[in-house]
């Protein structure tokens, strides 16, 4: 079961001490990740997801790109050359980045692109998220982020 299919399942307001839960937040203002090549990382944003740069800090190199919905802030390293590669199964950090796609059509699409870029990693093609109905994939952008690009069908 993906993220998207659970959030119906989320209590009514009720927290873990039986209180009655405020929600102190109404949703993502942005997302920062820390990239080795900023650069590349714009480029990927911009020229293969069709994003828009919306900014940045060249004094701390940065980009600030969105798609319309949602701010992601690409932060420079200092040294591109000397990284430590995230891994997932020890670091604590940011899994992943996911991102919805509005058709099955897209996703595919969005994998042939992929396909033809040397800097991108597929970790997996479009398949089903468990047993669906939500189809998915993951890909690492030119700084290594993983990145999962959904399409949840309406039911």
């Amino acid at each position: 079961m993906c993220i998207r299919d659970s959030l119906s399942i989320v209590s009514s307001g009720v927290n873990a001490k039986g209180n009655d839960a405020k929600v102190m937040t109404s949703g993502l203002n942005h997302l920062g990740l820390t990239v080795k090549d900023l650069s590349a990382s714009k480029d990927f944003f911009v020229n293969t997801l069709g994003w828009k740069v919306a900014g940045g800090y060249p004094e701390y190199p940065s980009v600030f790109v969105t798609d319309g919905q949602i701010f992601v802030t690409l932060w420079q390293t200092k040294n591109k050359h000397d990284v430590i590669e995230f891994d997932r199964k020890n670091n604590v950090g940011l899994h992943h980045l996911a991102l919805t796609v509005t058709s099955e059509k897209i996703l595919e699409e969005l994998h042939q692109r992929f396909k033809l870029l040397s800097n991108i990693v597929i970790e997996f093609s479009p398949e089903l998220n468990g047993k669906g109905p939500t189809v998915h994939m993951i890909i690492r952008e030119p700084s290594g982020n993983r990145i999962e690009f959904a399409y949840s069908p309406k039911k």
